[in-house]
């Protein structure tokens, strides 16, 4: 029997192209899943907050955005499978490594700006999920960038980072507690490693490291405040879980607080697009973190501010805002706020325009969250919509601010900050400079004494 090779050939290819399509289609079905996997954990981690353009609606993940620092701004780098500008030439190896390690494909240490203390915690599975999303599921974006990070002396020497990352750099993964419920454990995840909740809320030691006994007690963060979300009632006590997963989902809680800032940037990029079950993981984690007691305002014993109903009557007057000598509180309030929060602070009944006289902005410990959100105003997306506030930061001066913000916080808190201008201008600056920015000359100096005297030491030695 004469076997025809050539059919024989064609039909052994279509039979193989048969058998190998339905495994062809369930490796990139797999695969699909694994990039859709590896986004929703670059959402939880909040990876496009900081790896943006500076600019209104760059492309995603291209860098170029300046994150302050005490030490200066560190710009953020280009993250997008962008061969000449990003992470293209990337192993797998390598992108875990800058990830959880802060060490870049070159070598070179990243600052903690990149919270990796944070991120090494993040399992094997979930790197792997991420490097597949950053490579394929993400567009290259071949843009140079438009400033590097440019620190003063000795925190441009990348190598300083060696010695701090030995103290203070986690060297193990997140491990289960014997007992934890699963749902906690997810949330314990998503709260310390993903969404590194502590770098802002946790304060810092003389090096810039975080306290670890007061977890999540509250920090300064640039000029604005990151608060208490202990259980204390210093902190969020009187909030339950659902009160927090409501917040993360909208930025907005009625009666309690507002997002802005930082925080609002978290909700718009990150937690608004997270699933109810893992935000209700990250409520129920947080409730149960032991509560840490912090200094709460000082209520004055009288109301130090004016009626506004006394002084104002009508709707106020916007000139009065570049009016430079104009500086009284109760009239700046009208001109500015009241069309929309009320004389009175008691915002509006379905809450878009919030209440002033029950806000975590107002009655804070501190006046920093009300003084950025004049500067700065609001511009967040939640869950339920998007939120703006007009910035006054360039239609008011320093001395308006403090008197506008000393007026609010006085006759919606009754708390007496008696904030000045100059106040006002180092919150705009980004707040009090830590211990090692500001003793740094001290240190550095003390430093080379101790070298000198070792030296010095060693030569008498040489001599005898």
């Amino acid at each position: 029997m004469k076997i025809d090779c050539k059919r024989l050939t064609v039909v052994t290819v279509l039979i193989g192209l048969f058998v190998s399509f339905p495994l062809l289609a369930v490796e990139s079905e797999a695969n699909n899943a694994l990039i859709e996997r590896g986004k929703y954990i670059a959402i939880a981690a909040d990876c496009a907050a900081c790896h943006r353009q500076a600019v209104e609606n760059g492309v995603p993940f291209a860098g170029g955005y300046a994150i302050a620092s005490p030490m200066g701004n560190i710009i953020a780098s280009n993250i997008t499978p962008s061969r000449q500008f990003g992470i293209g030439n990337y192993t797998e190896i390598q992108f875990a490594d800058a990830v959880r390690r802060g060490v870049a494909q070159d070598g070179r240490n990243l600052y903690p700006a990149m919270p990796y203390t944070a991120y090494y915690g993040i399992s094997d599975q979930d790197i792997h999920a991420l490097y597949a999303y950053f490579m394929q599921g993400v567009k290259p974006a071949d843009i140079a960038p438009t400033a590097v990070t440019d620190l003063g002396f000795p925190f441009n020497i990348r190598q300083v980072m060696l010695g701090w990352n030995l103290l203070y750099r986690k060297e193990k993964q997140l491990e289960k507690q014997a007992g934890i419920s699963e749902q906690l454990y997810r949330g314990q995840y998503l709260v310390e490693v993903l969404g590194h909740c502590s770098t802002c809320h946790t304060p810092r030691n003389m090096m810039m490291a975080e306290k670890s006994s007061l977890y999540l007690s509250g920090s300064p963060l640039g000029g604005w405040y990151a608060p208490n979300i202990t259980s204390d009632s210093s902190g969020i006590a009187g909030w339950s879980q659902r009160d927090l997963v409501t917040y993360l989902q909208t930025g907005h809680l009625a009666n309690k607080a507002q997002a802005a800032g930082p925080m609002a940037e978290a909700v718009e990029k990150s937690f608004r697009f997270m699933t109810d079950e893992d935000l209700n993981a990250m409520a129920a984690w947080i409730k149960q973190v032991p509560a840490v007691s912090t200094p709460v305002a000082t209520k004055s014993p009288r109301s130090l501010a004016t009626d506004i109903n006394n002084v104002i009557i009508g709707q106020g007057n916007q000139a009065s805002l570049v009016d430079i000598s104009q500086t009284d509180g109760a009239t700046l309030y009208e001109s500015a706020c009241a069309s929309c929060h009320g004389r009175q602070g008691q915002g509006t009944a379905d809450n878009f325009y919030p209440s002033l006289t029950h806000n975590s902005a107002v009655s804070g410990p501190g006046p920093q969250n009300l003084v950025m959100t004049i500067v700065m105003g609001i511009q967040r997306k939640g869950s339920d919509g998007e939120v703006s506030m007009p910035a006054f930061g360039q239609q008011m001066n320093n001395e308006q601010i403090a008197s506008l913000s000393n007026y609010v916080r006085n006759q919606f808190a009754n708390i007496d900050d008696r904030l000045t201008a100059e106040n006002v201008q180092m919150l705009r600056n980004g707040g009090e400079l830590p211990f090692i920015v500001l003793y740094l000359n001290w240190l550095m100096g003390g430093g080379a004494v101790i070298v000198l005297l070792i030296l010095f030491g060693l030569m008498r030695l040489r001599k005898r």
